[in-house]
């Protein structure tokens, strides 16, 4: 069975295997990942690479999956690397990855662990075409999976999870559904000719802009309100002024969702990163 649609070979097949890593997308959720292991504050583990391999298992069905739809099923897109054939070699060994994973995660830790990763997988599967055509699935999929990423990777670590990891993948959904709606926008033309009902077919793209900030300014009050209350550590705060800031140029950008899209994305890497800070090395005065 041909693997891939333009040249044959090993080394094909595994190209095109290869081209379904998206890194752009796949970041976010690996670093949600890794940040809950960081929140634990505990030496990190095997497990918790064991739960980013898991995360990876489930973006790269969801990647898989939809390219799948898109191509082969809608004919959406003009170009695929992937045959129909070797798209189902691809799900079947991210499935497998996943199961493997959880396996192992299930038997070192428990069935809380497995539990909290099966949403990733399952997100994943049914984005397209279950879930990409309502407009509140279609945006809050891959925001939720990136919360459950968080969840996973500080259970993993520390077998519980605290007030404070919750209200980071809370802020974490929020803020991701801002920039999800946006991005989403990015297809407006081509969704609304066939009935895709995404944030932006529902309510325009300038009313869909307004609430995508408006969700991501909601997100970041969350964060100065958890800092506030001492549920996170004040210098937590810095990433609220970093990811503003960024947010704003992408504001300023105007009805280029494609280029707010990608400084968003961007802003969200610097935003977690900031977070990692607060959160390991606690730089404030009096943060203990």
């Amino acid at each position: 069975m041909s693997i891939s649609r333009h040249r044959s070979g090993p080394g094909a097949a595994l190209q095109a295997l290869v081209s379904q890593v998206h890194p752009v997308f796949m970041l976010p959720p690996l670093a949600a990942s890794a940040f809950g292991a960081v929140l634990a504050r505990e030496a990190v583990g095997s497990l918790a690479f064991v739960h980013l391999f898991v995360v990876f298992c489930g973006l790269y069905t969801a990647h898989v999956k939809d390219g799948y739809v898109d191509f082969h099923v809608r004919g959406e897109d003009d170009d695929h690397p992937l045959t129909a054939g070797g798209c189902r070699v691809a799900l079947a060994l991210a499935t497998f990855g996943f199961a493997v994973g959880t396996t192992l995660l299930g038997l070192a830790v428990d069935v809380v662990a497995v539990a909290l990763c099966l949403p990733g997988w399952l997100v994943g599967y049914l984005h397209a075409p279950q879930l990409d055509t309502n407009p509140v699935t279609a945006t809050l999929g891959y925001p939720v999976g990136i919360g459950f990423a968080l969840l996973g990777g500080h259970y993993v670590q520390s077998r519980t999870l605290s007030l404070t990891v919750v209200a980071f993948a809370v802020v974490f959904v929020v803020i991701l559904a801002g920039i999800k709606v946006i991005d989403d926008a990015t297809d407006y033309a081509y969704d609304r000719r066939i009935d895709k009902r995404t944030v932006a077919v529902v309510l325009g793209r300038r009313r869909a802009r307004r609430a995508a900030y408006g969700l991501m300014v909601a997100g970041l009050g969350g964060v100065v309100a958890f800092a506030l209350a001492g549920v996170f550590p004040p210098s937590s705060v810095g990433a609220v002024v970093a990811f503003g800031a960024v947010a704003w140029v992408a504001r300023r950008a105007g009805s280029d969702d494609r280029l707010a899209t990608m400084l968003l994305i961007r802003a969200s890497y610097l935003f977690l990163a900031v977070l990692v800070v607060a959160v390991w090395f606690r730089p404030l005065v009096g943060d203990a």
